[in-house]
């Protein structure tokens, strides 16, 4: 068996595909779930359209769930900046190793 489609396969796991405001389907990878003063919060990499990580900044939304009888989430954008500044510091901590973060 061909260990590249396991990999390929294991990079489709981390991929979510979210609506924008006009309605186009947008790619992020998944980098992590932060939980801050009892909510959590996901860390999303925007991708370009050929797949590929966007360089820069990522995407920090807030978790909601949206139906007592569902196991469905939704993501919300979070306007509090302290907020989107202790999630982002509690990210950085954890992936310091891993990352290279330009501040």
């Amino acid at each position: 068996m061909d260990d590249n489609i396991n990999d390929v396969n294991d990079e489709l796991d981390n991929i979510i595909v979210l609506n924008d405001e006009e309605g186009n389907e947008v790619n992020f990878e998944f980098l992590d779930l932060v939980e801050l003063d009892g909510e959590e919060y996901v860390v999303l990499l925007p991708m370009s359209d050929e797949g590929e990580e966007d360089e820069g900044e990522v995407v920090i939304l807030k978790v909601e769930d949206t139906d007592t009888d569902s196991e469905e989430e939704s993501y919300v954008s979070v306007e509090d900046e302290d907020v989107l500044n202790k999630v982002f510091e509690i990210f950085k901590d954890k992936f310091k190793d891993e990352f290279d973060f330009v501040d």
